[in-house]
């Protein structure tokens, strides 16, 4: 095992290779369309930190069960969390001004791609 390969199962539960498959081969794509499901129905953005930390959960469960991993591991548990945060936060954004620009075409106009902004 690497020097890298330890730390990261001492510090995150498993190593860097199935950290980065579970994180963004199997969880990621439920992230995304959790992010882009709160978004649609027009709710908060909390309930999409509630969702991703379930997500997060069910990965250190995954991690856990299919390459046997560490299933109590906090580093591991917050590290799922943040890399499902980022991917909720951009399917969110990036609905919300889909739908901005959608619902409301004469007060709003694209900018960007996850922005919008005031018409004139």
């Amino acid at each position: 095992m690497s020097p890298l390969d330890t730390v990261m199962t001492e510090w995150f539960g498993d190593t860097l290779a199935m950290v980065l498959v579970f994180n963004l081969v199997l969880v990621a794509p439920a992230s995304f369309a959790a992010g882009h499901a709160v978004a649609l129905t027009w709710r908060s953005w909390g309930q999409a930190v509630f969702y991703t930390a379930l997500l997060s959960a069910a990965l250190r469960f995954l991690d856990y069960a299919l390459a046997q991993g560490e299933l109590w591991s906090i580093g591991g548990f917050l590290l799922g969390w943040v890399v499902q945060l980022a991917v909720a936060a951009f399917a969110f954004r990036l609905t919300r001004a889909r739908q901005m620009v959608r619902q409301y075409p004469w007060l709003y106009r694209r900018k960007g791609l996850l922005g919008w902004e005031e018409r004139p």
